[in-house]
């Protein structure tokens, strides 16, 4: 793969040559020589097929996540989260250790993994929030709580320029991942100062089913404001909101 240079910007294919744009620019490749009825159908390419089972899986479970938490992600989440995501996916299917190669999947794979997961990479919570954070997963009840104790925001969450309030948000997901279906529940704080004034106890329940069998999750995130004549603005829309993943629960 090359990237193209000069004024012309080509996209589309001359001869063996395919010029094409993409987020990083326009870049231009080789057409493969091999026919995709090839890949499809020889032995020779049986690793090919099992890896593209594989990728599709993680593509698929990272998108019942991504709907999953759609609520949480409106505002937050940078242009490369769903490759990330798929990626992550990919690590959670290797993990499996009871299906043969190209039948491994998210079920019984380790979904833990999934833990500290960033959705938005120029934002991350690791390194905005630094009030601890008590994540909890009752699979009986479905509860799925987060407690925070009393902080000092100022002190011990890391905004970016041009910050006045913030609020801390929650969620919690029920993921069915073969028949691509979630139950999800959202909790959020009031807007909040970002000054030396002591938080409230943070307490947030985000209920789902009882005795769920299926992978349970908690994200948490923060979403920054700007106040203007007594309006909130969502910070530079929202480009350095945090949101991660905080807690798993695999299931049975």
């Amino acid at each position: 793969m090359a990237r193209q240079k000069g004024i012309l910007k080509i996209k589309g294919t001359i001869g063996d040559i395919t010029f094409y744009k993409t987020k990083d620019g326009y870049l231009v490749k080789e057409k493969s020589a091999i026919e995709g009825n090839r890949i499809a159908t020889d032995p020779a390419f049986q690793r090919t097929r099992e890896n593209g089972y594989e990728f599709g899986r993680a593509g698929k479970a990272g998108k019942v996540l991504r709907v999953a938490l759609r609520p949480l992600l409106l505002n937050t989440a940078d242009n490369r989260m769903v490759g990330r995501l798929t990626q992550a996916m990919m690590k959670v299917i290797k993990a499996d250790l009871v299906s043969e190669r190209g039948q491994r999947n998210v079920i019984d794979g380790e979904t833990e993994l999934l833990v500290g997961f960033e959705f938005n990479i120029n934002g991350k919570l690791s390194n905005s929030l630094y009030a601890p954070i008590v994540g909890s997963i009752d699979r009986v009840t479905g509860d799925i709580t987060l407690d925070i104790a009393s902080f000092i925001p100022i002190n011990m969450v890391a905004a970016p320029s041009g910050t006045t309030h913030f609020k801390i948000i929650s969620g919690g997901a029920e993921l069915d991942f073969e028949a691509e279906t979630h139950v999800v529940a959202t909790a959020e704080t009031a807007i909040l100062p970002w000054d030396t004034t002591p938080t409230a106890v943070i307490a947030h329940t985000n209920p789902v089913t009882p005795n769920s069998t299926k992978p349970l999750l908690l994200a948490v995130g923060v979403e920054f404001y700007q106040e203007v004549n007594g309006t909130m603005y969502p910070l530079k829309n929202g480009a350095y909101n945090p949101l991660s993943i905080v807690a798993v629960d695999s299931g049975v």
